[in-house]
């Protein structure tokens, strides 16, 4: 990751992911580089190859949003993507660096982990969890205040064990990722982050190298649980108002599926026992009903 020219990076990667036939180009000889070259981009978006190198080696930071939108067409850039194309040209106001305050979850979210009845947790943009329910805990043992998101899928083994789909996962994690950082990835924590895990992980330093930047889709986590076994659970996640990048996640089953039937075992597994304060108490109404019946 370069700071001084997240454009260029941003720019190089993708142009390395589409291939001369996506682009409807014939491919004549041998090629040296993976996708498209320079030269070719230049071409297919209508500027010159030499202002196009200027791009990537960002020596020119003030391309116009026409150039940057035909940019976006022939690297097949969606609308996410486009987005963050637009925001990593435009200016950036200089402000002082300032350490992070740790983020609180709202009384109204506390709450309502508390009583959903289904796996959830909050985590803020650098997907650190600041709260989880039980259930969730209990379905992903890493899901507890602390941890962070990332780093639990790609640095444990029994994450990844649990994510039949973890490559598909962790793909989509580190594009979402990049889709709520933004232009912003140069902030103490993103650098510390993403520094710790390209040390420690060669499939994270492969996936972050992309640049995708995606929402994170609502298809089915499919997950193999040690105590009740496989399911596919939905996963929604809700924007916090007024909070800086907070996100509530809730994995919810398909009702009346074998997956709903498995988290509500899973449900009755995680479940507090009765209070013994209370159970002679129910005990002695017990036998005093019976007293009367006989």
């Amino acid at each position: 990751m370069h700071e001084d020219n997240r454009l260029g990076d941003y720019l190089r990667a993708r142009r390395e992911l589409v291939t001369p036939a996506d682009a409807g180009l014939p491919v004549l000889g041998i090629r040296r580089v993976p996708g498209l070259r320079r030269e070719e981009v230049a071409m297919l978006a209508g500027i010159s190859a030499e202002y196009y190198l200027r791009l990537e080696q960002g020596r020119d930071r003030n391309p116009s949003v026409q150039v940057l939108e035909a940019l976006a067409r022939v690297l097949r850039l969606d609308d996410t993507a486009t987005a963050y194309l637009l925001q990593l040209a435009a200016p950036r106001p200089r402000t002082r660096a300032r350490r992070p305050r740790r983020a609180t979850v709202p009384p109204h979210i506390a709450q309502l982990l508390a009583t959903v009845g289904l796996p959830a947790f909050a985590t803020d943009k650098y997907f650190d969890v600041l709260a989880a329910n039980p259930l969730a805990t209990a379905l992903t043992p890493n899901v507890r205040v602390g941890e962070n998101r990332l780093r639990s899928l790609f640095l444990d083994p029994a994450e990844r064990a649990l994510h039949l789909d973890w490559a598909a996962t962790v793909r989509e994690c580190v594009a979402a990722f990049r889709r709520r950082l933004g232009a912003d990835i140069d902030d103490p924590r993103t650098v510390q982050l993403v520094g710790e895990l390209s040390l420690a992980s060669e499939e994270f330093r492969q996936v972050w190298a992309r640049h995708d930047v995606k929402p994170m889709r609502g298809e089915p986590v499919r997950m193999s649980h040690p105590l009740v076994g496989e399911m596919a659970l939905g996963m929604s996640k809700l924007d916090v108002d007024g909070t800086d990048g907070m996100v509530l996640v809730v994995f919810h089953p398909e009702p009346g599926t074998e997956t709903a039937d498995r988290l509500a075992l899973l449900t009755s597994l995680t479940a507090e026992p009765p209070s013994l304060s209370r159970a002679p108490i129910r005990s002695l109404r017990q036998e005093r009903n019976g007293r009367a019946l006989s």
